[in-house]
């Protein structure tokens, strides 16, 4: 019998035993914690609005630079991570997934010293999102560019 038979047969065997994913509820847990996170992104923003006078133009970084200190410090506490075990992709599509990456993995690094340890190893996991989405934002805007050339 050859190897590839007997894992077969062993996958076979057990796949009775894995638990059933339960596709509606996480997609409905994904649904509703990522919802969230935009309404209390969109109040964050009719805040600065509506206290500080600044023009729709002006809020949008400042809203996602305090989405990003929240989930960060949220991060630290401990408490996203329980977020987003409850609700897998909802929390970790919108940018404070982002943030609870780059800290997580300044956290996990942090015993080796802030250069060496936190600085280094931060945009490992970040790093990657950076790439891709300047590389997506250039071919994005060439096209839009040619677009714009021919009509």
């Amino acid at each position: 019998m050859s190897n590839n038979k007997i894992k077969d047969e062993y996958v076979n065997k057990i796949k009775k035993f894995y638990p059933k994913t339960k596709y509606m509820t996480n997609c409905l847990k994904a649904f509703i914690v990522g919802g969230l996170i935009c309404m209390l992104g969109q109040g964050i923003q009719n805040m600065y609005i509506n206290l500080f006078n600044l023009s729709s133009e002006n809020v949008e970084s400042f809203t996602i630079t305090t989405l990003i200190l929240i989930a960060s410090v949220l991060t630290g506490l401990g408490v996203y991570d329980k977020i987003g075990q409850f609700s897998g992709a909802g929390s970790f599509v919108p940018v404070t997934g982002f943030a609870n990456s780059l800290t997580s993995a300044a956290m996990e690094y942090k015993s080796e010293g802030f250069v060496l340890g936190v600085a280094t190893n931060m945009f490992k996991v970040g790093g990657s999102v950076i790439v891709f989405a300047i590389v997506t934002t250039y071919i994005v805007g060439m096209i839009r560019y040619i677009f714009s050339l021919t009509f």
